[in-house]
């Protein structure tokens, strides 16, 4: 898809070496691994829980000019859904190439839709 995956956290370089060996799921990470040991980038990303002292899990998506187009932010209690955020960025994608948006449970192959931009910001 013509994008960069970096896994982020506040762990250390070392921690993530012996999590990849001993975890099955983490032994097949195929993309880098990044230790945010002095937070800068988890406070940048307004994700780090100063409290725990560390991050919350977390989805940033950076276009290609370095702005933030989306961030999700979940809960403990709940996992990260990747169908989805594939999904995201497939209809990111859908709207770089063809100006239009996406709808609601949209999906590749479905049509986009033209937002009209002359209501917005209007009462």
């Amino acid at each position: 898809m013509n994008t960069e995956v970096l896994g982020i956290s506040t762990d250390s370089v070392y921690a993530h070496k012996v999590f990849t060996e001993v975890s099955p799921a983490a032994s097949k990470v195929n993309y880098p691994l990044v230790s945010d040991r002095n937070h800068m980038i988890s406070k940048a990303y307004r994700i780090l829980n100063e409290d725990a002292g560390a991050t919350y899990r977390g989805t940033v998506i950076v276009d290609p000019e370095g702005v933030i187009v989306t961030k999700m932010v979940y809960p403990v209690e709940v996992g990260r859904n990747a169908y989805e955020i594939l999904r995201l960025m497939q209809g990111l994608q859908y709207n770089e190439i063809t100006g239009q948006g996406v709808p609601a449970n949209w999906v590749p192959g479905q049509p986009g839709i033209v937002r009209n931009t002359m209501y917005i910001g209007r009462i």
